[in-house]
């Protein structure tokens, strides 16, 4: 009787068991990262009887959680995934959206600016007219610097991302060291019987860890787990965990680096921060939003340049020629702004770098760092693809000097030493940098400052141009061209005398009715009759380069002649203020191919197509993290039917269980009263 006793208690203790667990399951059908529990049953060992083996009972050999680690992994890979994809897409729409807007846009500033010049050469002497254009050019002015505050802003909410996700790192890693020795101490755990709960919470934080970052899970000894980035860089062993941190970069003081401390050792780790939150942040800051601030960069300085350049070759309504539009991009502050020096650089920290914009319309957008070796030998390393473009050992006696296309980078001054960096960025600063010069509408160069006529004693039917200005300083050495040095006229107006039917000779017309030669003397000069003949070089090494240029059509005759002088009181001439708008649409940039507003154009729709791969990467990646969540559930999820079955079926059991006892009971009752 004792025996058939023992077995229903077995029942009855066993499937209580089973019965507690599955309300376990049942209460916590919707906490997260809560694995299903099932009891395993084993029978006791038998008796042994003459007539054979007679059962004991039944033992509860284990509550088992039930959870695939394939699955598990797949699921914390596709949440990696998922998140780094979801803010890097949030990041994107965001810039997206700035640069794409009407109102935050640069288009329509560019597109009034122009048209307010187009306006203005209809009447160049009207100030209303000319106070438009001023009004404009702020507006192009104003946008610039909104679209770069913008981006700073956006840069700042991007690092103070970083910061924050961080402390959520480092929060989760302690939590992960302290359930790893948790679950190792537990009682059992040498035999098999796992701490699930501890478990479920250490996965949920694993989960939760890899929102941020992607990770690796190593198994242990004593059921703990190690914990690594992509690259095997420990985040936790076994109760100890890493401190994550960030800080501004010594390359580049407005961005944040990565560092990881590991029992007192600190190491930068920026490159290994990949997947998650952090990733995809990382991935926005180093990529799409670098490439913004230097594409617009690129626009400010090409349209400044060009513009300055234009303006400054003509002449304004005091008869003047024309001063700089927007600020010179080759500004002493500026050329310096454009280098970072490492604070990692050895003392005494002295080098000096700076860079000067040599041609903007070759300028590309795009950053270096100029790297000091042993030896005093550099070398610059393109940024994007971390190729070596230049390299060299630097002179006993500075300054050196590094041509690239539309920039040269210069070493000046100081002392360098090996290991010391330069962040080298040409065009970086330009939108903040850039502010309208021109403070009154008299100062506004619309006039051409040079003019030519024939004169009225000629006999033949030679005709002159009315001149096109190339420039008013020599470009290759920047000094100005002495047909200019004297204010309001030309130094020394100029006669072109025929000789014969084909040559020409030039004189200096100081005097018009006694020109004489100039020196060196232009004479015999070939003319073509039926075609247009230029009349100077337009090459800067030539002696006879001026500045200018003028072409002769027809059939002049001997002793025809043409003056050509300074444009004095030529307030109704179009002609500058006619090229100044017409650089709306003149390719000025990327080799003589692209116009200012096709080069803003080409930034919105390169980050408007990052935006859109990152929303189909986002929606795949969605797709994938959706049906691995499914995996897992349909392995580890509490399936409230089911559950309800298993209620249903442990109750019976445990009333079989119980009434097993009660027979028990009954039979021994019946053998003490057969003695009575």
């Amino acid at each position: 009787m004792a025996g058939l006793i023992g077995i229903g208690l077995t029942g009855v203790l066993g499937h209580q068991s089973a019965l507690n667990t599955t309300g376990n399951n049942i209460t916590n059908a919707n906490t997260p990262g809560y694995s299903r529990q099932e009891v395993v049953f084993e029978t006791q060992p038998g008796r042994q009887s003459g007539a054979g083996t007679i059962g004991s009972g039944v033992n509860i050999n284990d509550i088992r959680r039930i959870a695939n680690d394939f699955v598990t992994e797949q699921l914390r890979s596709d949440t990696s995934l998922f998140n780094e994809q979801d803010v890097l897409n949030g990041e994107l729409g965001r810039l997206d959206n700035l640069l794409g807007g009407e109102s935050t846009g640069l288009n329509n500033a560019l597109n009034n600016f122009f048209a307010s010049l187009q306006s203005a050469a209809e009447d160049p002497a009207a100030l209303p007219q000319r106070q438009l254009v001023l009004s404009e050019a702020q507006a192009v002015v104003n946008r610039f610097q909104s679209l770069n505050s913008a981006f700073v802003q956006q840069r700042e909410s991007v690092n103070s991302q970083m910061g924050a996700n961080t402390s959520d790192v480092n929060a989760l890693l302690s939590s992960i060291a302290e359930l790893n020795m948790a679950i190792s101490e537990t009682p059992g755990i040498a035999q098999g019987k796992m701490p699930n709960e501890l478990l479920d919470k250490r996965d949920e934080k694993l989960r939760e860890l890899s929102e941020l970052i992607s990770i690796r899970v190593v198994p242990a000894d004593g059921a703990q787990v190690n914990v690594q980035m992509g690259n095997g860089q420990s985040l936790v062993v076994g109760g100890e965990a890493s401190t994550l941190a960030t800080r501004r970069s010594a390359e580049d003081p407005n961005a944040m680096e990565f560092t990881l401390n590991t029992g007192g050792r600190v190491r930068v780790i920026t490159e290994q921060v990949v997947g998650g939150k952090l990733g995809g942040l990382r991935q926005f800051a180093a990529g799409p939003l670098n490439a913004a601030f230097d594409e617009l960069g690129r626009i400010a300085v090409a349209l400044s340049d060009q513009v300055n350049h234009q303006h400054q070759i003509g002449m304004d309504l005091e008869n003047d020629l024309g001063g700089l539009f927007f600020t010179d991009v080759n500004t002493r502050s500026a050329q310096i702004n454009r280098v970072t020096p490492n604070a990692n650089n050895a003392s005494p920290k002295d080098g000096v770098v700076a860079v000067e914009i040599t041609d903007s319309s070759v300028l590309a957008a795009g950053s270096y760092t100029l790297k000091i070796g042993d030896n005093q030998n550099f070398e610059l390393v393109d940024r994007a693809n971390g190729k070596t473009v230049r390299q060299g050992s630097l002179p006993a006696t500075l300054p050196a000097e590094l041509s690239m296309p539309g920039f040269n980078v210069r070493i000046e001054s100081g002392s360098f030493s090996p290991g010391d960096s330069f962040l080298v960025r040409p065009t970086r600063s330009a939108a903040t940098d850039m502010a309208l010069q021109v403070e009154r509408e008299e100062d506004l160069a619309f006039a051409s400052p040079i003019r030519a006529g024939a004169d009225e004693g000629n006999t033949g039917n030679g005709a002159i141009s009315q001149g096109t200005m190339l420039d008013v300083r020599n470009p290759l050495t920047n000094v100005p061209l002495s047909e200019f040095n004297q204010r309001g006229a030309l130094s020394p107006p100029l006669m072109v005398r025929f000789i014969n039917e084909t040559e020409y000779e030039i004189l200096d017309a100081s005097d018009p009715t006694k020109p004489k030669d100039l020196d060196p003397a232009v004479s015999g000069q070939t003319f073509q009759p039926g075609i247009s003949n230029k009349l100077f070089s337009e090459d800067p090494r030539d002696e006879n380069y001026r500045g200018f240029q003028f072409t002769l059509n027809g059939n002049p005759q001997a002793n025809d002649s043409f003056l050509i002088d300074y444009n004095t009181d030529g307030i109704s001439d179009n002609r500058n203020v006619g090229l100044l708008g017409g650089l709306a649409t003149a390719n000025t940039m990327n080799g003589g191919n692209q116009s200012f507003t096709e080069a803003y154009g080409g930034l919105v729709e390169t980050v408007g197509v990052s935006t859109r791969q990152s929303q189909l990467d986002l929606d795949a990646g969605q797709a994938l993290l959706e049906q691995t969540s499914n995996q897992r559930e349909s392995i580890s999820g509490v399936n409230l039917d089911e559950e309800a079955g298993r209620l249903i079926q442990y109750q019976a059991a445990y009333n079989a269980s119980a009434k097993v006892m009660s027979v028990a009971q009954d039979l021994f009752n019946t053998l003490l009263s057969t003695f009575r």
